[in-house]
């Protein structure tokens, strides 16, 4: 798939979860993502190598954004499928994120302090988005400590996901060098 196109749908994507969960109706719009994600695992050459990628950025946002949520900084509007964790729009969201590594964001490899200061500065912006689009809430008192965690977990995010993405051989290279 184009990078193009990756862009396209991941933004169709993601404003789709926060719609829906701004409406409390995420049903239609995670299941539509999932659909993306699954048709864009389907067309790659190296699926499985893909959802090893997919499948830890999911375990890593839904630790870093529930994390969050418990310390105060963050609330979720449409907690499903759990008050105790991050809600499942969010966890989507983050697999779609993910799916750019190889696609629209692929120029950032190999640039991981590029790749560090454009997390720590969209990351907080699409939260912020998303709050004021009604998907969520700065608890009062705790929006710039909310701001500047949500930076860090995305300024450590982006280059992670590209390491992540690398094969073992190319993480034995990078750790011998």
């Amino acid at each position: 798939m184009s990078k193009f196109w990756n862009f396209v749908f991941f933004q169709l994507g993601w404003f789709a979860c926060v719609l829906g969960a701004a409406n409390k109706q995420v049903f239609w719009a995670v299941l539509g993502t999932m659909a993306y994600i699954a048709f864009h695992i389907w067309r790659l050459d190296e699926p499985k190598r893909s959802l090893h990628l997919l499948t830890r950025a999911l375990i890593y946002g839904v630790v870093v954004d529930t994390l969050i949520v418990h310390l105060g900084y963050l609330d979720f509007q449409d907690p499903w499928p759990s008050t105790y964790l991050s809600p499942v729009w969010m966890w989507v969201l983050w697999v779609l994120v993910a799916t750019t590594i190889n696609g629209s964001l692929s120029w950032l490899r190999g640039r991981p302090v590029l790749g560090a200061v454009l997390g720590a500065i969209c990351g907080p912006m699409s939260y912020e988005a998303g709050i004021r689009m009604g998907a969520g809430a700065w608890p009062p008192g705790g929006q710039t400590i909310g701001f500047i965690l949500v930076g860090v977990v995305w300024a450590i995010a982006i280059p992670l996901f590209f390491y992540w993405d690398r094969t073992p051989v190319e993480r034995s290279l990078v750790k011998n060098t």
